[in-house]
Parts: C-alpha cells; structure tokens; sequence
C-alpha cells in the first residue's frame, strides 16, 4: 500500500495473490469526450457553413424558415446547424410537358399514346387525336417552392384545360390541316396570361402540336390526301410563280427595248420637223429680200420635181420678142450638124 492509502500491484508480488483494480480517472475522460465533441461539432459545422450553385441554378435561402435571400451560381456563405436552410432551384433549363403522350424509348414508336389527354372534340363536333409538346422556365425560385403545392401539376391542368377549350372552338379542318399554328398561339397566349395571374413562379415558353389525326385510319387516309392535294396545289403555284419570274425579265427588256425604239423614232420626227421648220424660215427670208427671183426658183424646182425628164430652157435674152420654136432641141442640134 502507498502512503496515499491505494494499492499498487507490483510484478514482484506472489502469483498467488490477485493484484488490485484501480479507479478510472473520470475527470479526464470527460474533459476529452468534450474535446472531441466540440471538434466534431466545429468540423460539422464548418461543413455545413457553405454551398455552392450551378450556374443553371439559383438558390433560395431560408432563415428559421422565411426566405431571406436568393443567391447565383457560385460558392456562398450560410449559417450552420440548420439556422439557414438553401433550395436549389433549376432557372435556366427548359423543361418539357408531354400532354396526349409519353416518351418510352422502350416502345418501336419511341413514346406511348395517352388517349385520355390526346382525345378532344372540334367544334364541328368531331374528334381528333391531338398531341401537345410544351416548354417552360422557373422564372422566380422563390414563387416556384413557396406559393404552391406542385406548380408542375398546376401547369398541367393549366394546359389541359386551354387546349380542349380552344380545340373545342375550331374546326376539323384547322385541327388537322392550315391551322395549327393559330391554335398554337392561341393556347400560348391564354396559357401565358393565366400563369401571370397565378404567380407561381413558372413561365411559359413554347406550345407545339406535336401530331394532329382523326381516331379512325380511313379518316386518316382521307385527310392524308387533302393534303397531299394541297401540297401538289401549292407546288404548281410554285412552279408558275417561277415561270413568271423567269419570263418578267425578258418581256421588261423586250418592252424597253420598243420603248427606246419609240422614243428614238419621236425624237427623229422632232428633229426633221425641226429642220423643215428652219429651212421654210430661212427660205421665208430670201423669199421676203426677193420675192420675184424667190418664186420663180422655186417654180423651177417644183417643175424639176414633178417632171425630172424634162429640159429646162430659161430665157436670157431680157426681151419678149423672141419666138421660142419646140422643140429647139432637135432645131439646135440640126444647125449644128449642118455647120
């Protein structure tokens, strides 16, 4: 025994006396088991004390349940142990609806037909098998996780019922043929104003028809044919508008060219009218200096006009008295054979 009045087992001691159990040090020990659990504690609590976001993502930030901020892509800063709480939210995806269908890769037609979605009645009173593609966005997170239950769904129905309602005021005809894109902005539109309405946080991107056709396969057949006519019809209008642009061109030029001719031919006329007009004044004028002389030259003119075989005798002799014999050809050429 030592002199603090325990026990010691010492390897010296007979084999035939059991050595004495000590007392643990519980003091110790407790200090240690709190080491190591404010350590752990602080290790947790450094782990939790970040986030990161992808930038396809936004987060929504929680502090003893009300949102207090709504953070980007990148690494950010929250308080630990569940004092703050972050939803992550995917913003810049865009995601798909399938009404009428479902994408199964696992069929040969690659999706599966949901005839309770796809059925409809036109306003005709006829029913079409109609299959609707749709996108849509997460435009405010914070709406998207607090102010409905299941926004998706909502949006669904949303669809659904818009759909069947403008389905229901057209006709067979525009269902299947030349007016699917009006009904598709039709829907958009209508969908698009109630989501604004509603607030939930989604925005509606695109609304596609993504097949249109009658329940029955003759009727199939039969639409399939209108619009093959329809093709064919829009194919020889083609074909016409092109033989029209390609023969526009050379009826302009052949018409140019007639008009160039034209004009050319007009300016002519102006030009020899011109040129008449300036040789009458200028004859005019002789004529007025002298008319005597003026119009017997242009007696002599005329009459070398009118008749170009005929000799022209002109007088010289300044009297009146000298007989003039015809023909005085034949008279002078006599004279002068005989000299």
């Amino acid at each position: 025994m030592d002199e603090n009045g325990s026990y010691r087992w010492s390897p010296n001691q007979s084999e035939g006396r059991s050595p004495k159990w000590k007392m643990p040090n519980f003091k110790n020990m407790g200090k240690t088991v709190l080491i190591v659990a404010l350590a752990a504690l602080l290790v947790l609590a450094g782990m939790t004390c970040f986030y990161t976001v992808d930038d396809k993502q936004q987060a929504v930030v929680t502090t003893f349940g009300k949102v207090t901020d709504v953070t980007d892509a990148g690494v950010h800063f929250k308080l630990p142990l569940g004092i703050q709480q972050v939803y992550k939210v995917d913003v810049n995806v865009y995601q798909k609806i399938e009404l009428g269908y479902r994408t199964d890769y696992s069929q040969e037609e690659g999706y599966v037909v949901d005839e309770h979605e796809s059925q409809m009645i036109t306003g005709d009173y006829n029913i079409v098998n109609v299959d609707f593609f749709v996108e849509y966005k997460i435009s405010n997170p914070e709406r998207y996780l607090f102010s409905s239950n299941d926004p998706e769904l909502i949006l669904r129905n949303l669809l659904q019922s818009q759909v069947r309602n403008v389905v229901g005021s057209s006709t067979v005809d525009a269902v299947l043929t030349d007016g699917k894109e009006n009904i598709q902005m039709q829907v958009r539109n209508l969908v698009a104003e109630i989501l604004e309405e509603y607030d939930i946080g989604l925005t509606l991107v695109d609304v596609k028809i993504q097949d249109s056709e009658p329940p029955t396969q003759e009727v199939i057949e039969a639409f399939k044919a209108v619009e093959t006519a329809k093709q064919q019809a829009e194919t020889v209008v083609n074909d016409a508008k092109a033989y029209q642009n390609a023969q526009i061109p050379s009826a302009q030029a052949e018409a140019d060219k007639l008009i160039q001719n034209a004009e050319y031919l007009r300016q002519k006329r102006v030009n020899e009218a011109v040129e008449q007009v300036a040789m009458f004044n200028a004859m005019y004028a002789e004529y007025a200096q002298n008319p005597d002389i003026t119009r017997t030259r242009m007696y002599y003119e005329a009459i070398s006009q009118i008749l170009p075989g005929v000799k022209l005798y002109i007088n010289t002799s300044g009297t009146e008295d000298v007989q003039m014999l015809l023909p005085l050809e034949s008279i002078v050429e006599t004279t002068g054979g005989t000299n």
